[in-house]
């Protein structure tokens, strides 16, 4: 039986992956009105509120890897039903032109050689050159298309990668 050390990660971005930028606001069941929590910041309609479960049901230990930082807790996962997760803390350094991502080196360091599956919409080659070659642990660097979020296919990808162990 794996130990908890083992269980992999999956870090989540909100902004793309879950709060898509080019689709309209999911139909609400019942034609109900959104909620008051959702008329603050129009955005935020824009969950997908099955999401939730169906993360939380992965094989994995869910950690906040976004620049909403612990308002993650307080707004996002409430409103997705997920419980309070931990958050990365993010170093104040940007990506050096053509270099990884600055959330890259973090990830690795948070991970600490754990196996993690990273959601984003901003990752690119230059990420997984750099994660292949610093992080000793199996690594799946997931882009999603910021237009759409997350759909059955991402979900599709990221299910089959976590049944490999």
């Amino acid at each position: 039986m794996p130990s908890a050390a083992d269980r992999p990660l999956l870090f989540l971005d909100v902004d793309g992956p879950l709060i898509p930028f080019g689709a309209p606001s999911p139909a609400r069941p019942g034609g109900r009105e959104p909620a008051p929590a959702l008329r603050g910041n129009p955005l935020l309609a824009r969950l997908d509120p099955t999401h939730g479960s169906r993360l939380w049901a992965l094989p994995c230990d869910l950690v906040w890897a976004t620049t909403w930082m612990a308002d993650a807790n307080v707004v996002i996962g409430p409103l997705l039903g997920l419980p309070e997760l931990p958050v990365v803390d993010w170093p104040d350094a940007d990506r050096e032109d053509g270099g990884p991502h600055w959330k890259t080196r973090g990830l690795c360091d948070w991970a600490a050689g754990r196996p993690f599956v990273w959601v984003d919409d901003e990752i690119t080659e230059a990420d997984r050159a750099w994660v292949s070659a610093h992080h000793p642990g199996r690594a799946l660097l997931h882009r999603v298309d910021p237009q759409r979020g997350l759909t059955e296919g991402d979900f599709t990808v990221i299910g089959r990668w976590l049944a490999r162990r």
